[in-house]
């Protein structure tokens, strides 16, 4: 296999990548919270993450690649009063907990697809892993590192820090955390203000809650991500991936619960896609600058001038280096629409090229196609850089449509190029970076929105007549297909996916 070399947030530097069991790989990444829609933030991860699963896989790797869903607890322990977000989102939408994940789970599958991501290998649930947490809670207290206080354990970080580098992976230091921790509600049952959730109880009027040693209650937000890696990857795996923002406090504490449980620091390497702005703004409910992916797709967002194709956004993302601030803004994607449209036109075209002599007429330039494809690897081996295959891409976009054109001679480039460069496109463009089509995807897209309404309109006719048959008929049929339609009081219908 090639020697593939990523920069380790832990070592800070970058390291050959070499797998705990030769031709496989064990990857885990942080995924969504589903107390809400999809928004631009979890675009990059889930795409830079697929991306280099995908490169693993045309490694050579056989990867098992976990990503979970975080549909229970997930409160906040800096800068605010802990928070469960599911249950104070459910109240709000007046929703079952259940119900709200379920509807939010679903439109974050429906926007992966859109993006052309692979699904993972698995998709824990943190609900279903509370006697795995609770174990992992059990063998945390029975080793020293964590106390119960008012049915709510805590993880003792002063502790740890006595016997443990914390702080390693996000570079706090342990004194800067004594003084810079805010005073939180509930603070007075920690034994030190750095000390972390592992377990809160239930108050009478949380909805969602467990059984436990320590009375009703609910999972921490770390601890679900140690617990789901551990039975699906084991006590030491090889990648842990996710946004820069969640070094600390998740990962961190992450390591810090399975270094107690496991006496492994969980994975030997640990990579972080950097941050994405909004013209050059944090993107942050503050600056009302959140946009929704539903927002994205149909321009509905007013910071929007249009709609931006699924696939424009990735290849927008692409064109970045993933540990790279990543700016978005109007100008910026129009241009990476424009850009991929060129690209791909190019990659049409030779495709269908059926041309090139023997020996090239012209070896300088046979050699310098030559030279860009072969560094196609050598960019993706050197930390995932995506960016620089795309540059190399575009420098021979040129010469493609100046063998179209006539303005370079058809035997040129030898016939063995010509070939080297079709695989390389091909390889490339589909498989690894999972860019598709974007004028043929919204075309099919089009036809298919086209039908479903049609259909709709069948049903509310059938409806009118009191033809129910043909009414259930037609719902029940689209539900099988993932297609959920509910009928809603002023008589139209909401559309969504399962």
């Amino acid at each position: 296999m090639a020697e593939l070399k990523v920069f380790n947030s832990y070592t800070r530097q970058k390291e050959v990548f070499k797998s705990l069991v030769p031709g496989y790989a064990g990857m885990y990444v942080c995924g969504p919270t589903v107390s809400g829609e999809s928004h631009l933030g979890h675009a990059r991860p889930y795409i830079t993450f697929d991306v280099l699963n995908r490169y693993l896989v045309h490694l050579g790797y056989k990867v098992r690649y976990v990503r979970n869903i975080t549909d229970a607890g997930h409160f906040e322990e800096e800068g605010r009063e802990a928070e469960d977000k599911i249950s104070t989102k459910a109240q709000i939408e007046k929703l079952e907990p259940m119900e709200l994940v379920t509807k939010y789970t679903n439109l974050f599958h429906w926007a992966m697809k859109q993006f052309n991501t692979l699904d993972p290998s698995i998709e824990p649930t943190a609900t279903g892993h509370i006697v795995e947490q609770i174990e992992m809670i059990k063998k945390i207290i029975e080793e020293g590192y964590a106390y119960e206080k008012n049915g709510s354990v805590y993880f003792d970080v002063k502790k740890y820090a006595e016997h443990y580098p914390y702080g390693k992976l996000s570079g706090r230091v342990m004194e800067d955390l004594l003084e810079t921790t805010r005073e939180l509600e509930g603070q007075d049952e920690k034994k030190n203000k750095q000390d972390f959730a592992l377990w809160k109880a239930a108050p009478p009027e949380h909805i969602m809650r467990w059984a436990s040693p320590w009375g009703e209650g609910f999972p921490g937000w770390h601890i679900e991500c140690s617990a789901m890696a551990t039975k699906y990857l084991g006590k030491e795996f090889d990648i842990h991936g996710g946004g820069m923002d969640l070094q600390f406090p998740h990962h961190e504490s992450e390591i810090a619960q399975s270094t107690i449980c496991n006496k492994h620091v969980p994975a030997r390497y640990w990579m972080h896609n950097n941050m994405i702005t909004i013209n050059g703004r944090k993107m942050g409910k503050s600056y009302n600058n959140v946009i929704k992916l539903t927002e994205l797709f149909s321009g509905s967002h007013p910071l929007l001038e249009q709609a931006y194709h699924p696939m424009t956004v990735r290849f927008f993302i692409l064109q970045t280096h993933y540990r790279s601030t990543l700016d978005f803004g109007n100008e910026a994607l129009q241009a990476a629409q424009k850009g991929m449209r060129r690209l791909w036109e190019a990659y049409q075209v030779l495709t269908a090229f059926k041309i090139g002599g023997e020996a090239a007429a012209d070896t300088e330039l046979d050699a310098r196609c030559i030279k860009l494809v072969e560094e196609f690897d050598e960019f993706m081996n050197d930390d995932i850089n995506t960016a620089k295959v795309l540059a190399n891409m575009f420098e021979l976009v040129p010469v493609i449509n100046g063998i179209k054109d006539n303005h370079i001679a058809a035997n040129a480039v030898s016939k063995a190029t010509i070939e080297k460069m079709q695989q390389a496109f091909k390889v490339y463009l589909e498989d690894i970076f999972g860019l598709q089509d974007e004028q043929a995807a919204g075309a099919d897209n089009g036809k298919l929105d086209g039908v479903l309404q049609l259909l709709i309109d069948i049903r509310k006719e059938a409806k009118s007549k009191k033809d129910f048959a043909t009414s259930d008929k037609i719902r029940n049929q689209l539900q099988e297909l993932g297609i959920l339609l509910k009928d809603e009081k002023d008589g139209g219908v909401s559309i969504s996916f399962a």
